[in-house]
């Protein structure tokens, strides 16, 4: 009998995105296993009930779904009341924010799921086609430099007018991982004076071959596995020396930087924002996790000293197509190396499938979450 996968409603309020588009649902139909679609799942990413009926099952109720299904694909974490329809020992792949949600994890733990934190890939060569976090950060960073250039008091490009010529915008993005290169390739392409900053001295070749200006505090925080470490308050009080010259003169500023599974470090001071020009804004993507700016309020928008602050909240929702389609791509690169015939076979020797599992066996496998567990 062919593995069943399931694919639910998203129920996590303002979440458009699903975890699988019609076109990798028909992907792994061929690979023999058999799809199941809660009816209505996809509307919200403007798939239709009638595109995925061309290859898949469409189930009336999650209850009914998690009841038929061996492997559920998610987009959000599952709420305790949803890990309950989940069958004991199925298969569940979705951005599960262990450190954020331990009761969800003990819950997987006891009901002997097989759980994925999709945010826990490896970045490694192989898997950059695996990587959740890099393809809604490239969803992200498009978003926010299309967010600062609407609450920006000014255009961002240069305009040549019978009135005169208005000069573009100076913008400045902290952090240049897939995010930030995103939102320097688009705040470039919408015309704007761009200038970026990173701890990783690597950085540099990424952001200058986008047109942009590395900013340079003299302080480097590379990391293993492409990450950047937490700096020293020596290292802060430098960087926050250098960048507040440039925050100061910024008609938009957008900072990206995160460590994942941590509070976003504050990069961003009230003493720089209220040096700023009135009428500049700020954009905050590490709003989720705390945010870069110390006077970020995640998932609002107000004004201080004359600067307009932003903290938007799950921005890949905002872009539900691209989002969607990019995120089935990442499950259907992860999990079709393990489909033989129709049957899953889980290689636990492969480090991308070790290293992404949070429950197993009735164990939490992933050490950083046990020892979160165990105090």
């Amino acid at each position: 009998m062919p593995v069943r996968m399931a694919v639910p409603k998203e129920t996590i309020s303002g979440e458009q995105r699903v975890a699988l588009d019609p076109t990798m649902a028909e992907r792994f139909t061929k690979l023999g296993v058999e799809i199941l679609v809660e009816k209505g799942a996809g509307l919200s990413a403007f798939f239709t009930d009638e595109a995925y009926g061309k290859s898949s099952r469409l189930v009336d109720g999650v209850q009914a779904l998690c009841a038929e299904a061996d492997v559920v694909f998610k987009v959000q974490g599952p709420t305790l009341e949803e890990v309950e329809l989940l069958k004991d020992g199925s298969v569940l792949l979705a951005v599960l924010s262990p450190h954020r949600n331990p009761d969800v994890v003990k819950r997987l733990r006891d009901k002997k799921i097989t759980s994925f934190a999709m945010e826990l890939i490896p970045r490694i060569s192989r898997a950059q086609s695996m990587d959740v976090l890099s393809s809604q950060a490239a969803v992200a960073g498009y978003f926010v430099a299309l967010r600062a250039a609407s609450l920006a008091s000014g255009f961002f490009p240069m305009l040549t007018t019978a009135a005169g010529t208005i000069r573009p915008s100076k913008v400045v993005i902290v952090g240049a991982g897939v995010a930030g290169l995103q939102a320097i390739a688009t705040a470039k392409r919408l015309g704007a004076m761009v200038e970026a900053y990173d701890i990783r001295p690597a950085a540099r070749q990424e952001i200058e071959s986008l047109g942009a200006k590395m900013i340079d505090t003299g302080v480097n925080a590379a990391a293993e596995g492409g990450y950047a470490r937490e700096l020293t308050a020596e290292e802060k009080q430098k960087q926050a020396d250098v960048l507040a010259k440039h925050i100061a003169a910024a008609n938009a500023v957008i900072t990206t930087a995160a460590i994942p599974g941590r509070p976003a470090p504050k990069i961003v001071t009230t003493a720089m924002v209220e040096n700023m020009k009135r009428g500049a804004v700020i954009v905050d993507l590490a709003a989720e996790s705390g945010g870069n700016c110390e006077l970020t309020h995640p998932g609002e928008t107000y004004e201080h000293n004359g600067v307009v602050i932003d903290g938007p909240l799950n921005i890949p929702s905002n872009f539900p197509v691209p989002a969607s389609e990019m995120y089935a791509k990442n499950l259907y690169n992860f999990l079709s190396p393990m489909i033989k015939d129709g049957a899953l076979n889980l290689d636990w020797d492969d480090e991308v499938i070790a290293k992404s599992a949070l429950t197993r066996d009735g164990q939490v496998v992933h050490e950083p979450t046990r020892k979160l567990l165990e105090q």
